[in-house]
């Protein structure tokens, strides 16, 4: 039977060479100049600390490492930026996970949006993966479609298609 995986995963290295181009991108740019940034990717939890001077520079910093990321060829969504950032005497801090795997409340959330879309498919949750097998390639397709189409928040893969 057909079959294929949803599974959400961040290509580390790619991730370092996004941060290590903003880093770069930032040293050079003349609105930086004098100013206090520090970033470190930290791959064993895949979260990113930046500590910059004030809040603006803070949102410049992560507007840049969005648009590098991007142009590395991961996804914008890999970044969870619902933490606030804190003050820590006169910089700024922000810890910004790194979105890998998928959750067990987002899976049930794709296994939703697969069954309330009526197409003629089984979804079923395994760990961090959600397996999808169906009876033609065609069904496995649409169900590609509609997940690319619902805004989940989460980036998604398909891989490990099988026919």
């Amino acid at each position: 039977m057909p079959s294929f995986d949803i599974v959400s995963k961040v290509d580390t290295q790619t991730l370092d060479n996004a941060v290590n181009t903003v880093k770069k991108e930032i040293t050079t740019r003349f609105d930086f100049k004098d100013s206090h940034v520090n970033m470190e990717l930290n791959k064993k939890d895949l979260s990113l600390n930046v500590e910059v001077e004030s809040e603006m520079k803070l949102t410049q910093v992560i507007d840049v490492l969005i648009s590098r990321t991007m142009r590395q060829g991961l996804d914008a969504n890999i970044y969870d930026l619902s933490k606030e950032p804190y003050q820590s005497g006169k910089v700024v801090k922000k810890e910004i996970p790194v979105r890998n795997g998928i959750k067990q409340e987002d899976a049930k959330k794709i296994v939703k949006l697969i069954k309330d879309s009526g197409i003629k498919v089984q979804a079923a949750i395994m760990d961090d993966i959600v397996r999808v097998t169906g009876k033609k390639i065609d069904d496995l397709q649409e169900v590609i479609q509609k997940t690319k189409e619902a805004n989940l928040g989460i980036p998604l893969q398909y891989t490990n298609m099988k026919s």
